[in-house]
């Protein structure tokens, strides 16, 4: 492979606020106040290593490379193969941009290797990017975070650590997680010290590399000691070769754990909230599109995340709201644990409802009929398929026994094989510990890689995700090689309603935009009415509020 290698390149010049200093049994540690020169009267380059090269570590180290070329990043994981696509032409993962940025570092000051003990033991400051899934048995199980990669980490971290080292949290984790993990490098840490930071990621998949060069803010959180802060300093360091201070938010540990898990619930509320009123929308002859555009003109509402949908999916939203919601329990908040858990059964509810409505609105019955399904992953420019509607949409049809076609632009086959036989939360786990997909899938779903291929023939279409590429579809053609009636269910609001109807198509469309125009303005106000009561059960706290 070109960039196959591990090998590092000669030291280069560090920043001038990154230094060392020797232990008095001989070993390098790091400091970030003082300098060490080596033998050859040079500074030393700082090494930062990732443990997990995921969607959120290899493009999150990729960035930092690029915009720190004094500062020397290694990604780190265990699957061999994961590491082998990160040194080919071929990303283990599409992100807008990320090929670019990777392939300006690598080989330079970014280095991608399977090597996990040795570059722990070199690195400075070591990001931990791992797995925490939601537990599938035992205590807490549906809803509680399991923090078993998290804890091995942890674990190989004190075992092969040789100097002082700075911990950052990298991955969404429960409140007090780093009190845990510090339990267990204290208690194994030969005398080395470690610090550990929370620098909680607000990446959006689709966007992760501007989101990465133009950040609404890096949060940062540490212990409130002189050791943590000047930890928190080093980081703050390295974010500010391209990030403008005052988006550099410090905080406490627990504020920034908990930060992740609020952004996240509040964004996946907005989403809930409009859905709901979409279902009000079909009732009363309102137009979902018309309130939702009348709502987000509010300045104290704002437009983001208001577009009703099939329901939203993502590595993220559910598995931390279910996070939140065991953690409330278990601090004694049943009401607010009700409360978020109703952002969860809505998503849920507006899945089942588009798979209600297709199936009724084709004789009550998708038996044996062709269902085309454009767009597996869970939203445009990502082949993240993690808790995408669509799962649950082709589930519900395969129940009734229709035969599938599904085309994506940027989702395998085997992922969607692989996806559909999965049981529910099985995906966050490691592939070799996933399921294979059972034959008895595969008979009733065949992938296409053209939109075109996979219409022929079908009694309806359903769309669930928005790539751009389906607003431009030529649907007279689509129209003309389906079975008639021809069904079409927009599950995502992006295609001219109108236009279809003109065609021939039966609106079927699961978010119908209807013509009556009267309950409109009842609805709006309705929406406006509980988005400002809302308000009402947003955090006190200031800090956590300005972070959020």
């Amino acid at each position: 492979m070109r960039y196959g290698r591990s090998e590092r390149p000669p030291p280069v010049l560090a920043l001038p606020c990154r230094h060392r200093t020797r232990s008095s049994g001989g070993e390098t540690r790091f400091d970030p106040h003082k300098l060490e020169i080596t033998d050859k009267g040079s500074a030393k380059m700082v090494r930062i290593c990732c443990l997990g090269a995921g969607y959120v570590g290899g493009p999150t180290m990729a960035v930092i490379a690029l915009k720190c070329p004094s500062i020397e990043v290694v990604v780190v994981d265990i699957s061999t193969a994961r590491i082998s696509a990160w040194n080919s032409d071929q990303l283990p993962i599409y992100e807008p941009g990320l090929d670019d940025v990777v392939k300006q570092c690598r080989g330079r000051n970014l280095f991608f290797s399977s090597d996990v003990e040795k570059h722990i033991s070199e690195a400075d400051i070591i990001f931990v990017s791992v797995n925490t899934p939601t537990k599938t048995r035992g205590l807490g199980a549906g809803k509680a975070a399991d923090l078993t990669y998290w804890e091995s980490a942890a674990r190989t971290i004190a075992d092969v650590a040789k100097s002082d080292k700075i911990v950052v949290e990298k991955s969404t984790v429960p409140v007090k997680t780093a009190e845990a993990i510090e339990k267990i490098l204290k208690h194994n840490s030969k005398g080395i010290k470690f610090e550990i930071l929370s620098n909680p990621e607000f990446l959006a998949e689709g966007t992760a590399i501007n989101d990465l060069f133009n950040p609404d803010r890096v949060l940062l959180g540490g212990r409130e000691t002189p050791e943590g802060q000047k930890a928190v300093q080093a980081l703050k360091d390295v974010y500010a070769h391209w990030v403008p201070v005052d988006r550099i938010i410090t905080t406490n540990l627990w504020s920034a754990e908990l930060s992740k898990l609020a952004a996240n619930a509040f964004l996946a509320q907005r989403i809930s909230s409009v859905n709901a009123m979409s279902a009000l929308c079909e009732a009363t002859g309102a137009d979902v599109t018309e309130v939702a555009y009348a709502v987000g003109r509010d300045s104290r509402i704002g437009p983001r995340f208001l577009n009703a949908s099939v329901g939203f999916g993502g590595s993220c939203f559910q598995k931390d709201i279910l996070n939140l919601v065991y953690i409330c329990e278990c601090n004694g908040l049943p009401e607010v644990a009700h409360y978020w858990k109703q952002v969860i059964k809505v998503n849920d509810y507006q899945k089942s409802r588009f798979v209600n409505r297709v199936v009724s609105s084709m004789f009550n019955t998708v038996s044996g009929k062709k269902i085309a399904v454009l767009g597996f992953a869970f939203k445009k420019d990502t082949g993240d398929t993690r808790e995408t509607p669509a799962i649950d949409v082709c589930k519900g049809l395969l129940g009734d026994k229709a035969a599938i076609s599904i085309y994506d632009p940027q989702v395998t086959e085997d992922q969607i094989q692989r996806d559909l036989a999965m049981n529910k939360f099985d995906w966050d786990h490691p592939i070799h510990l996933q399921p294979m997909s059972p034959t008895a899938v595969k008979k009733q779903v065949t992938v296409t890689w053209d939109a075109y291929e996979a219409t022929k023939g079908a009694h309806g279409v359903c769309i669930l995700t928005e790539w751009d590429e389906f607003k431009v579809l030529d649907y007279q053609r689509i129209y003309d090689n389906m079975e008639k009636p021809a069904f079409v269910f927009d599950g995502r609001n992006i295609v001219d309603a109108e236009k279809l109807r003109k065609i021939g198509f039966i609106q079927g469309l699961a978010m119908v935009v209807r013509e009556e125009k009267a309950c409109s303005l009842s609805v709006l106000r309705l929406c406006c009415t509980v988005a400002m009561d809302s308000q009402a059960h947003e955090l006190e706290v200031d800090e956590l509020q300005h972070v959020v």
